[in-house]
């Protein structure tokens, strides 16, 4: 039995379950049309370019979170799980969490994405452990503000050892799945390392260290 970790956005999901809220606010009229459109586009390219400023992103992502209502929230989830999640399962993806979870083994996924999005999504892949960016809350709303170090490239590193220290678990025979160039300082800790449909660069590494490239889009 080991540790079997997976990003999530790209990697589970066919989509960036971040930008794909973003999309749903949009589309819901909940947020300026022209300005969070262009940041919500421009913060997607600069993820995958990998030159993201997390903080500036988050500045804005959270944004939404402190304008409105837990209630609020909670009714927008539910469609954005229908309309936007739900389609884009990868049915690959669920399959490979069985397999691990057959053998025992015990999931996490740990994303950068936050946890207002992500945790009603891992609980829906049946997945109880989760590391997300954490939005800070105070007298039952959201502030805006992030609580704690982001899981952002480094980042995953840290927030996975704080979460090992709470822990018995190890990363000995640890498995970690990811698409992304993001994920590198993670991936090269790992036993198991696993490019998932991965981006160029990404690729390039993965085929240089002869890591396992697999797809979950076939």
């Amino acid at each position: 039995m080991s540790l079997a970790i997976f990003d999530l956005d790209n990697t589970l999901l066919s989509i960036d379950s971040d930008h794909a809220w973003g999309e749903f606010l949009l589309e819901q009229g909940a947020v300026d049309p022209v300005a969070y459109r262009e940041a919500n586009d421009r913060f997607k390219a600069d993820y995958d370019a990998g030159r993201l400023d997390m903080m500036a992103f988050l500045e804005v992502a959270l944004k939404p979170l402190a304008d409105n209502s837990m209630e609020q929230l909670a009714a927008w989830h539910q469609q954005f799980m229908v309309s936007k999640i739900e389609p884009n399962i990868l049915p690959l993806a669920e399959e490979l969490i069985a397999r691990h979870r057959t053998r025992g083994d015990t999931l996490l996924i740990i994303t950068a994405t936050n946890r207002f999005i992500t945790a009603p999504i891992a609980e829906r892949l049946g997945i109880d452990e989760l590391i997300a960016v954490e939005p800070e809350i105070q007298d039952g709303r959201y502030t805006g503000r992030v609580s704690g170090t982001p899981s952002f490239q480094q980042g995953k590193v840290t927030r996975l050892q704080q979460w090992l220290d709470t822990r018995d678990d190890t990363l000995d025979g640890a498995w970690f799945y990811s698409d992304s160039h993001n994920d590198l300082p993670l991936l090269e800790m790992i036993d198991h390392p696993v490019a998932v449909d991965p981006d160029p660069a990404l690729r390039e590494v993965a085929e240089a260290r002869g890591w396992k490239i697999i797809s979950l889009r076939d």
